[in-house]
Formats: structure tokens, C-alpha cells, sequence
């Protein structure tokens, strides 16, 4: 009891932080609203696969951007045309969140800062081997010396380097708003864009800053990411597009690959009041842990997953009873769905049957890097809302995954408290928790 008390004057104590603007570029397009209208209502994003002829691919689909979306990503970042993919998802979707917040950085440029996750693969693909960062056109990726080498002098030149560091996409967000806050990348993998997230929250807090532009962009939607990942055996071979990505069914065989960016405003919660700012929801917790187990495989027990929720309820001075509701990892890959539900229950215990559990990414696939910032977004979302999406293809339930997963249709849910995991590669758990922030 001594323990509670103290740990929740503590947190009395400290600066809040809420979200007041969001912006999602997916597979449903750019903006918030229509993706989250899609989500609650079980559509899946995942298609055949257009942007290259993926027809030698064992896998060959994704959750990609259309067309239309990309005629408006191009608009949202221009000037940033020679960037690449990913920095122009990011651009795109930093510049909706930004207008979602009404002006949040005014008056405050010297204490916002940026602190984004991003991906490397397509710089790699775009720059080097000279692939198109359109739409649908790619470029053979070339074999002969010449050729490859007059790529690489390319890609070395001062400027192409800096465009290329994963640096340069938080930098240039700094530029491109004008904010001369801390500035900083992150490249955890999987969990990237929570863990950016949680940086944020934590610069806040200690006073490093007032407002933060937060987030992930990632792409592996090009020949090399399909084909590294399918070499791991790790994607989903599923004839039909839309019934690939099935989390936590029995039949699941792999994750989806997908693409895209979300932006969070990160803002200190008097702040965000004073100037009558939206408030989306409350981040009250963040914790992150390692497995420390296998660069590919999580902990069969979610050794690390058990300690990032621990550490996240730790950290906002919440009981695990306070939780209604969690955004979970949920792949579809075999391992990662067992042992998630195993920590589930363990955190829980006889809680976690009345907990409500989804998965984004049986509709949105797997984005990597960006995976986390996305799934923060339909959190908070879900706490705005006091409503949960479903979880589709979930039609034969694994009997090692056993909790609620909210199959087919959503539900309203009061939902005082949720949490959003993301666990990555190299045994990289990441975990925020959610309030309404109203109080």
C-alpha cells in the first residue's frame, strides 16, 4: 500500500502529456478518419501487390499505398521529391497531424522538438540500386559493374549520405516546421515507432521540451524487403489477400508486409489546455525491456513483453485491473501470438479474460518500423472513441492464444486504460499505456 502511495504521488507530480493531433498515412490512404472508420468495421487493406511485378515472389501481397494516396503524399511533401519513400510518409503524414493540432508549435519553436523512427531498406533500394520511389514503376536493379558501381559513386556524394542516415528525417522535419527543439532518430526495429514515442513522453516530462512532433515511417514494399523477409520464412503465403494476416488463428502461417507512416503531437497537458487544444488521449506510461533471447524469436514465455507491460502500468501508477484494453502486437507469425498471449496472462492473471484484445495488423499488415506509431494511433483513437476494431480472420481459434481477441466485429468498451505492444526483432519490447487524460 506505502508503495502505491508513494509511486502515485509521484506521478501526481510529474508533467502530463497528451495527444492533440494525429496523422496516418496506410493502406486505407492519408488521413485518420477513413482509416479508422475501415478499422472498426473489419476491412482489410492488404492487396496483390502492384508497385513491381512480384509474380516470381512466393508472397505476393502487401499492404501498400495506393495510387491516389501517393498523388496526395506527393502533394503533402513536396520539395521533398529526391528523399525516398519513407521520408516522404513521413513528411506527409508529420504535415496532417501538425494541422489536426491547430498550430501547436506557435510561440513554442525553441521547446518543440522531433524524435521519429524510420527505416533504411528502401534508401537502400531507391538510392543505390536505383529503383523508382514513384508509385508503380521500378527499375531493374542492375548486375553489371559498371552499372552498379556508377550507382554506388552516386549514393556517396555528401548530400545523398545525409538523406540516406536515418537522422535526416527527424532533422528535416525540424527544417521543414522550423522547430529548434532536441532532435533525434530512432531504429529499434519493429518497435521503433513506440519507442519514439515514449522519448517523447519522457522529454516532456523531464522538461526538455514542451510539444513534440512524434512517430514512424517505414516501406519494405520493394524486391529486397519482400525477398529478406521471405527467406526468414516469415511472411504469410496465403492465397487470398484480404484472409492473409490472421493473428492468433490457428491456421496462421506469417505476417504481412505493409507500408506507411503515423505522426503523433506529443504536448504537456496544461499546455495543450491552455490554448484549448483537442485532447485525443492522455500517454501515461511507456516501459521497454529485451528478451535478450534470439534476434528472430521472441521469448516463448514473452519474457520481455511481460517486463515492458509491467514497467508501462509501473510507470503511470496503474494496477493491471485499470486496463480494459490492448492493442496487441498480433503478427500472425506463430511465435510471436503465443508468447504475447502468454505475457498477456501472466501481467494479468484473471484479469486478462476480461480483457478486450485486438490486432491492427490483420487489417493493416505489418509496417515494421512504423508498426508501433500506427497501433499508438488506434489507441488512442480507441480511448477517444470508447471503441475497439476487431481482430478479422480469427475464424479457428489456436488454443494457445485464448483471450478475447474481439473477432470480426468491434464493440464499444469503456476503456479507462489501454495499452499498445510492440515487440521487435532482437527481442525489443516496447509498451504505452493510454488514458483519456480528461481528469
Amino acid at each position: 500500500m506505502w508503495v502505491m502511495w508513494v509511486r502515485t504521488r509521484v506521478t501526481d507530480r510529474r508533467r502530463r502529456v497528451v495527444v492533440t493531433g494525429m496523422g496516418l498515412v496506410s493502406a486505407y490512404g492519408v488521413g485518420v478518419t477513413d482509416a479508422w472508420t475501415a478499422l472498426c468495421a473489419g476491412r482489410s487493406g492488404i492487396t496483390g501487390i502492384t508497385r513491381f511485378d512480384a509474380s516470381g515472389f512466393p508472397t505476393r501481397i502487401a499492404a501498400q499505398l495506393s495510387d491516389d494516396a501517393w498523388t496526395t503524399v506527393d502533394r503533402l511533401s513536396a520539395g521533398w521529391e529526391g528523399r525516398g519513400r519513407i521520408a516522404r510518409l513521413a513528411l506527409a503524414a508529420a504535415a496532417v497531424a501538425i494541422d489536426d493540432a491547430w498550430q501547436p508549435f506557435d510561440g513554442a519553436a525553441d521547446r518543440a522538438g522531433v524524435v521519429v523512427a524510420t527505416g533504411t531498406g528502401v534508401f537502400e533500394h531507391d538510392e543505390v540500386f536505383g529503383a523508382s520511389a514513384g508509385t508503380r514503376a521500378s527499375r531493374q536493379v542492375p548486375t553489371d559493374w559498371g552499372a552498379l558501381s556508377a550507382n554506388l559513386r552516386r549514393a556517396a556524394r555528401p548530400e545523398m549520405m545525409r538523406r540516406r542516415s536515418p537522422g535526416s528525417v527527424p532533422a528535416g522535419l525540424a527544417e521543414r516546421f522550423g522547430l529548434h527543439g532536441p532532435v533525434m532518430s530512432v531504429m529499434t526495429a519493429c518497435a521503433g515507432g513506440t519507442h519514439a514515442v515514449g522519448d517523447a513522453l519522457r522529454w516532456i516530462r523531464s522538461g526538455r521540451a514542451d510539444v513534440v512532433l512524434t512517430g514512424g515511417a517505414d516501406s519494405e514494399v520493394v524486391p529486397i524487403g519482400l525477398a529478406s523477409f521471405g527467406l526468414l520464412g516469415a511472411l504469410s503465403k496465403h492465397p487470398v489477400p484480404s484472409q492473409a494476416s490472421r493473428p492468433f488463428d490457428a491456421a496462421r502461417d506469417g505476417f504481412v508486409l505493409g507500408e506507411g507512416s503515423a505522426m503523433l503531437i506529443l504536448e504537456e497537458r496544461d499546455r495543450a489546455m491552455a490554448r484549448g487544444a483537442r485532447i485525443y488521449a492522455e500517454v501515461a506510461g511507456f516501459g521497454q525491456a529485451c528478451d535478450a533471447f534470439r534476434a528472430t524469436d521472441p521469448h516463448p514465455d514473452g519474457r520481455g513483453a511481460v517486463a515492458a507491460m509491467t514497467r508501462a502500468l509501473a510507470d503511470a501508477g496503474l494496477a493491471p485491473t485499470d486496463v480494459a484494453y490492448i492493442n496487441a502486437h498480433g503478427t500472425s507469425t506463430v511465435a510471436n501470438d503465443s508468447a504475447e498471449t502468454a505475457a498477456i496472462r501472466k501481467v494479468f492473471g484473471a484479469h486478462a479474460d476480461r480483457l478486450a484484445v485486438s490486432a491492427t495488423k490483420s487489417m493493416l499488415g505489418h509496417a515494421l518500423v512504423a508498426a508501433g506509431a500506427i497501433e499508438a494511433v488506434v489507441t488512442a483513437l480507441s480511448v477517444a472513441h470508447q471503441f475497439v476494431h476487431p481482430t478479422i480472420n480469427l475464424d479457428t481459434p489456436d488454443p494457445a492464444c485464448d483471450l478475447d481477441y474481439v473477432p470480426h466485429t468491434g464493440r464499444p468498451l469503456r476503456i479507462p486504460a489501454a495499452l499498445s505492444n510492440s515487440f521487435a526483432f532482437g527481442g525489443q519490447t516496447a509498451c504505452l499505456l493510454l488514458t483519456s487524460g480528461r481528469d
